[in-house]
Order: structure tokens, then C-alpha cells, then sequence
């Protein structure tokens, strides 16, 4: 604890000079020395200076302990995703303000602040904290320099940049940091390559962290571990492993109750039913996912999407124009571009494949091809303009987009 700094906030925060507080303690120049933390004060000085400001040393002291302990279970409680205990930790970590920036933990808060405030989602107040850091991080330890540009990696993963949080998270990996090998790091490993479409090292890294969460019992982390690999097998075509994931995620979400997860499951599940051609049960998982979802937000609209596909390649038509309009209209409310687009496409498709094909090439692939982040519609809708173009006899731009494809 930084004893000088600590005497100087009570001291001018009760509006005490210095010659008020020395006064048969000691001279007010070694006072303004111990405040400005230049001379060493014996641990006789420095009870007498708190006496006279009504604070305990030995209060202080455990202070500083309490700020330790409530740090660690922060780390422990965030490691298990146990989201109403964090919170009840930062608070108690808030309400302790006042005393940590003269602790030695003064660094490792304000970074697990940054870490709080990404898990919460408020990423503007995010990246005021990560600025803040920024200028205070020449004085970080070894440790506190990791967690840095680890939380950095994860406010970039939450933003969507995920090529450059991988360039981070290879970077930490690579030197070897320890805490490199947690559940937490092996998961975000794996999160960011499902999302830059490199299921094989998904797959890799998510079976490490699995085995982690695995050993500590980390029931929550076992189930979003899961949905990467059944994500990243369904990808890689691994159809077996990836209906095991999912059996293993709704048997285990439906007895720990995990609300938030199961339409996020079901939805997934649906998708490999319909990769599988499995149609019924393809809409049985869609219409359980839309139905758990009390919120309409992109969600709801990508899974209403997904059954409008699956009626639309299934010849049920008017089901799927139904299905299109309600997330046109959705879309456009929510600016949701990406499923305005394809509903658009769709709709059109059902009344002109000529406009449809003119709309899908001038504004549909356009889109994800900026995007970059959705390749799987990219090698379907240029697997249908090579189709559309072979029929009509136009060889050059059906190899066009079959040389998209490769």
C-alpha cells in the first residue's frame, strides 16, 4: 500500500494542512516528503498520521487484502460465466474505489474493468477504459501487459475484427505466456477462427479448451465450447461429430435451464438438419429456436430467414414468401442490410429469376464480398449464377463464377 499518497487523499480530502497533521508527529517537511512517497515513514509515523485523520492501519491493511481476494474471484467467477456473481463483485469492487489506487492492484482493477465492462457488452465505455490504459501502460507488470492486449483481442472480437484479434491472440500464444493455455484464451482462439472460416484450427483449439473447462467442472464454458465445435464440424462437413455436439448441447442446456443458449442451439441444429436435407426436422429445430426468442432483434430475423430457405428450397412457396416478407419488413426496421438483401433477392426470384439474378449480382454479392465474413452464401449464390448461366449457354461467365468458387 502506498501509505504517502493514501495520508495526502485523507489529508486534503478533510481539508487538514500539512503543519495540521505533523504537528507533534514530525517536521511538515518530512510529512511532504512521505506524501510524495521520497523518504521511507517507520510504520510508528505513518499509525500516528492515520490516528490523527481517523484511519486504521490495520484497516487499510486488510483493505488491501480484500481488494486481492475480490480480484481473484472477478477472474474466477468471469472464467465460469456466473454473470450475477461478477456483478456483484464489481460492485463491491466500486464501492472500494477510493482505496485501490493506492494499492498495488491499482493496474490489475482498472484492466479487469476494461475486462467488465467488454463482458457486459458496453463497448463505447470500453474503449474509453482501454485509452485510459493505453497511457498508463509503460508502469504495467509482465502480467498486466498480457491481460492488455488480451482484453484488446477481445474488444476486437466483439467488434467483429476478427483477423486482427487472431493477429493478437497469435502473438500472446506464440510467446509462450501461461496464462495462454487457460479455458477463456483456448475458447477466443477458437471463437475467432469459426468466424474467419478456419474450421480445422476451431476444431483444434476448442478441443483444448473443452478439455480445460472439462477438468474444472466449467459447465457453462462446456456448452459454449460445444457450440464452436458442433459450428466448426458442420463446416468441415464432420456431420457425426457435429449432431453429437448438438445432442450433448440440448440434453445439457435443457437441465441447467441455459435459456439464453437453447435458441442459439436449436437454430444451429436446424442449419445442420437442413445441410443434411433432413426437412422436417430442420424446421422442427428453426420453429423451436423462433419460438424461444421473446426478443425481435437480428436473431430472430436470421432464424426466420433460415425457415423462409428451407420452405424456399423445399417448394413450399407460399410459405416461404410469407416467411421473406415478414423479414424484409423486419430488416428494413432493424437496418439489417444483409437479410434486406436476401429477402430481396428471394422475393424477386419468386416473379422474375431474370431481375432476381440482375439484383444478385449488382447488390447481393457485392455486399459480401466487402463484408468478407460470409463465405458459405458467397459459394452457393455463385454456384447458382454458374448454373443460371450454363442453361442460358453463356460458358464465359458460368466459369467466371466457378473460378469464384475454387
Amino acid at each position: 500500500m502506498e501509505f504517502g499518497a493514501l495520508i495526502k487523499y485523507y489529508r486534503t480530502q478533510k481539508g487538514i494542512t500539512q503543519a495540521e497533521l505533523a504537528k507533534g508527529i514530525c517536521s511538515v517537511p518530512h510529512l511532504s516528503k512521505i506524501e510524495n512517497n521520497s523518504k521511507e515513514a517507520n510504520k510508528d509515523t505513518i499509525g500516528l498520521l492515520l490516528d490523527r485523520l481517523n484511519v486504521s492501519l490495520e484497516e487499510i491493511e486488510e483493505k488491501e487484502g480484500e481488494i486481492q481476494s475480490l480480484l481473484g474471484l472477478f477472474n474466477e467467477k468471469l472464467n465460469y460465466f456466473l454473470i450475477n456473481e461478477i456483478d456483484e463483485i464489481y460492485h463491491k469492487l466500486q464501492e472500494m474505489e477510493h482505496i485501490i489506487p493506492f494499492s498495488k492492484y491499482i493496474y490489475t482493477y482498472e484492466l479487469y474493468k476494461y475486462r467488465y465492462l467488454l463482458f457486459k457488452g458496453f463497448l463505447t465505455e470500453a474503449e474509453a477504459q482501454k485509452d485510459l490504459l493505453y497511457k498508463q501502460k509503460k508502469n504495467f507488470s509482465q502480467h498486466e501487459e498480457y491481460l492488455f492486449h488480451y482484453y484488446n483481442a477481445v474488444c476486437l472480437i466483439l467488434r467483429n475484427h476478427y483477423k486482427e484479434a487472431d493477429e493478437i491472440l497469435e502473438s500472446l500464444y506464440s510467446d509462450s505466456h501461461y496464462e495462454s493455455l487457460s479455458g477463456e484464451f483456448l475458447y477466443h482462439r477458437a471463437l475467432v477462427k469459426v468466424s474467419l472460416d478456419q474450421s480445422g484450427h476451431a476444431i483444434h483449439f476448442g478441443k483444448m479448451a473443452l478439455e480445460i473447462y472439462s477438468n474444472q467442472y466449467n459447465f457453462i464454458r462446456i456448452l459454449h465450447t460445444l457450440m464452436l465445435l458442433g459450428i466448426s464440424y458442420t463446416h468441415s462437413n464432420i456431420y457425426e461429430e457435429a449432431l453429437e455436439c448438438y445432442r450433448h448441447l440440448i440434453r445439457n442446456a435443457e437441465i441447467l435451464k441455459e435459456e439464453r443458449l437453447l435458441p442459439q442451439i436449436y437454430n444451429n441444429m436446424g442449419h445442420l438438419q437442413s445441410k443434411l436435407n433432413h426437412y422436417k426436422e430442420a424446421l422442427y429445430y428453426f420453429e423451436k429456436s423462433i419460438s424461444l426468442q421473446s426478443e425481435v432483434n437480428e436473431h430472430y430475423v436470421a432464424t426466420l430467414y433460415s425457415i423462409g430457405e428451407l420452405h424456399y428450397f423445399n417448394e413450399k412457396l407460399d410459405k416461404a414468401i410469407a416467411c421473406f416478407q415478414q423479414v424484409h419488413l423486419l430488416s428494413k426496421e432493424l437496418k439489417v442490410r444483409k437479410f434486406y438483401l436476401l429477402s430481396e433477392f428471394y422475393l424477386l426470384n419468386v416473379n422474375s429469376q431474370d431481375k432476381a439474378i440482375r439484383y444478385l449480382e449488382l447488390k447481393v454479392i457485392p455486399y459480401f464480398e466487402e463484408v468478407k465474413e460470409y463465405k458459405d452464401y458467397l459459394i452457393k449464390f455463385y454456384k447458382m449464377l454458374a448454373e443460371h448461366y450454363a442453361q442460358k449457354g453463356m460458358a464465359h461467365a458460368a466459369v467466371k463464377y466457378l473460378h469464384k468458387i475454387t
